[in-house]
């Protein structure tokens, strides 16, 4: 019963039209690149090269659409100069299975750990072992295989020149990335003035934090606007957390609330407009009267204390935002960074420099319960195997099985299973449609090129749309090159689903028999995040003790760990939320109560962070032992948790009982803030300890659960339809 009810939302997930903004001049650009290498091609030599510069184009522009921070024309000859090298790699061990399987089963075992560098990287391998499988086909000695390893890199090339000489929204993915990020800090003030206690999720800023690491050269070219608003956007978050928080800012009812309400406003107008502006380089207008909120009366000011602290610290920062929003990225008007040149921006490694990166990336995941690793088996499996199966049928195009295999196959499960679903569907209806436009227009290799570069530039249109519905235009398009290099339609049209059908069962399966799993990873992703938010909580309170910049500096880096902790537990638990396999060691109920209770526990640290002393003075030394306490406290719980064992918070109890005793006490803020966590500690112990019984019954009852509530839903007895 879970798989069918998995698979029933596998294939509506495949099947669904993602709503997002679709961007038609670079699909235009990128058409016009395969447009202008078919054309030459046609022109100047034959159709078979004119079908190798097709693939090395269309496949470079399409690897153009990934999400990256590199420029798109890197991208562009990376793309190209992968796939002219697997082309001509594959043509030597080609024409023998006992030489070319094994390169197959490597090149696809790298391609696949490729994804440990992101799936930019992962993607683009991929299409580099579909360039083996197709091109090896088409030469006919060492001299033809290099000459069409260079006209595919020419494909790459071209659609390079293209984005030099015709840029479209030149660093739009950067402006987006930090104009996302200060959308999503002003939606969380407008949301904090209805929940106080709101949570943030932190996945836009890191986006933003990835956008801002640049090479040398790219930071000479970069638009000012992009230099500071993030760091004012990071400052911004906890601040207004401060101010909203009913225990340690605005009082929760009376004149104070209503003014926490307006400064919270006020925030979000200015941060959308500073949005607007990152995102479209011009001056964009600040809600009208924002100034007057934002003026903090010495003598009719109705907050007091902590809160009044946070609505000053906020109206200062908020004033730099309002300059940036009024410049438009002028230089003259944009933020200078602070700091020496050196530390100016963060440096990103230049192409020629990356391989001491991909090695340190690349060798952690080199262990087998590693989900990266597993792919690059599954991989190699499902291409040799996928190969293997259709050189064995009485089929032309035996590789279009492996290709399918290989473009299907993502390192988590449901992406996969959603990817087969939707290219079965979209090349049933590809080949459908052009096959009866080729059966209209007959053989003509000219028509059938300009077909070709129509499909290309409606599947680069809808490629963010969904990928059933880009599929659709990638088979049209491989009908019409195949068609332009005189195969009959009727050749390509059953072989094309019945190959792509047998690759999309190979990669499904593959995935059954080698899976990985997130459900029993998830205590483990829980415990990460527990330690590297006790290590954050820790580092806030030593900024207390000792208000060092060494100790402001470990702060931000703990503060980065955590979120990164925070974004592998995320993406852990919605992939095991749609995975078909039973919880282990955590339910879903106790999973969702956790992960409630660690955002209560960091939020809490970060309003702590809110009111850290600037100074280098020691101002709270009792918060001392309470960072130790705490750090040992959530290490230990962090194996507890891992080895399904209750944890404990003794320390942390001890300092907190020794700091009550304690003179001097001169932070309310840091008070409370440290109540607030031992409140979400222990609210965590509670969603994760059971007993004995309790862990042996846990997983049966939460099928049990589970399956009532979906048989409630189906038979309508739920609680929406009682009592008629």
């Amino acid at each position: 019963m879970r798989w069918l009810r998995t698979f029933g939302e596998v294939v509506r997930s495949g099947l669904t039209i993602e709503e997002t903004r679709l961007e038609p001049l670079l699909a235009l650009r990128t058409a016009a690149g395969v447009a202008i290498v078919i054309g030459l091609a046609l022109w100047l030599v034959s159709p078979a090269y004119a079908a190798s510069a097709a693939l090395g184009a269309y496949s470079a522009g399409g690897a153009t659409f990934q999400r990256t921070w590199r420029p798109r024309k890197v991208i562009a000859l990376g793309a190209g100069a992968g796939l002219a090298l697997s082309t001509f790699v594959g043509y030597l061990a080609a024409g023998r299975l006992v030489t070319f399987l094994p390169l197959l089963a490597v090149w696809a075992f790298a391609a696949g750990m490729a994804w440990a560098l992101g799936s930019t990287a992962g993607i683009v391998a991929a299409t580099t072992v579909g360039s083996m499988l197709v091109t090896i086909t088409l030469p006919t000695s060492v001299g033809r295989a290099l000459e069409h390893a260079g006209v595919i890199a020419l494909g790459g090339v071209a659609q390079a020149v293209l984005i030099l000489l015709f840029p479209v929204r030149r660093w739009g993915a950067h402006r987006d990335a930090l104009a996302d990020a200060l959308a999503a800090v002003a939606d969380h003030a407008r949301r904090l003035r209805h929940d106080p206690t709101a949570p943030f999720e932190p996945e836009p800023l890191m986006t933003a934090r990835d956008a801002a690491a640049v090479t040398p050269s790219q930071a000479r070219t970069r638009p000012p606007v992009l230099h500071g608003p993030r760091g004012l956007a990071e400052r911004i978050l906890p601040v207004i957390a401060a101010l909203a928080d009913p225990d340690v800012g605005a009082p929760a009812e009376g004149p104070g609330r209503d003014r926490a309400r307006e400064l919270l406003d006020a925030a979000a107008g200015v941060l959308d407009a500073a949005a607007r502006t990152v995102r479209r380089g011009t001056p964009a207008e600040v809600p009208a009267g924002t100034s007057e909120v934002l003026h903090v009366d010495e003598e009719h000011e109705v907050l007091e204390g902590p809160a009044r602290q946070a609505a000053e610290r906020l109206v200062e920062l908020l004033g730099e935002v309002v300059e940036i929003a009024g410049s438009g990225g002028a230089r003259d008007k944009a933020p200078t960074p602070q700091g020496p040149a050196s530390a100016q921006y963060m440096v990103r490694p230049t192409m020629f420099r990356l391989l001491p990166v991909v090695v340190r990336a690349v060798r952690p995941e080199l262990r087998r319960d590693s989900p990266v690793f597993r792919h690059a088996v599954r991989l190699a499996a499902v291409a040799t195997l996928g190969y293997l199966i259709a050189s064995r049928l009485p089929l032309d195009h035996g590789y279009w099985a492996p290709i399918a295999s290989v473009m299907v196959l993502r390192p988590d499960f449901h992406r996969t299973y959603a990817r087969a679903v939707a290219r079965l569907a979209g090349t049933l209806a590809g080949v459908a449609l052009a096959t009866g436009t080729v059966r209209a227009l007959g053989p003509d290799a000219h028509v059938f090129g300009a077909l070709a570069v129509v499909s290309v530039a409606l599947s680069y249109t809808l490629v963010r749309t969904g990928y059933a519905y880009s599929q659709c235009f990638t088979a049209a398009y491989v009908v019409f090159l195949l068609g332009m290099g005189g195969q009959a339609w009727g050749q390509t049209v059953p072989e094309r689903v019945v190959l792509t059908l047998i690759g999309g069962a190979l990669a499904m399966l593959a995935y059954v028999v080698f899976p990985a799993w997130e459900t029993p990873r998830l205590a483990g992703r829980l415990a990460d995040w527990l330690a590297a938010n006790g290590h954050y909580a820790a580092a806030v309170l030593r900024s207390y003790a000792e208000p060092t910049r060494e100790h402001r500096a470990d702060m931000r880096r703990a503060l980065l760990a955590s979120r990164e902790a925070r974004a592998a537990w995320q993406e852990a638990y919605d992939q095991a939320r749609q995975e078909p396999v039973r919880p282990r060691g955590l339910t879903s109920r106790e999973a969702e109560e956790a992960e409630e209770a660690l955002k209560g526990f960091d939020r809490a640290a970060m309003v702590m962070e809110s009111h850290v002393p600037q100074g280098e003075s020691r101002f709270a030394p009792e918060a001392e032992r309470l960072a130790e306490a705490l750090e040992a406290d959530t290490a230990q719980a962090a194996v507890d948790v891992r080895e399904h064992r209750n944890p404990d918070w003794g320390r942390v109890e001890e300092a907190l009982h020794a700091w009550e005793g304690a003179a001097g006490d001169r932070s309310p803020v840091l008070r409370r803030g440290a109540e607030l966590q031992k409140r979400a500690l222990e609210d965590l112990a509670t969603a994760v300890s059971r007993t004995p019984l309790e862990r042996d019954v846990g997983s049966a009852r939460e099928e049990q659960r589970v399956r009532a509530a979906v048989a409630a839903k189906d038979d309508g007895s739920g609680p929406g339809h009682r009592g008629g």
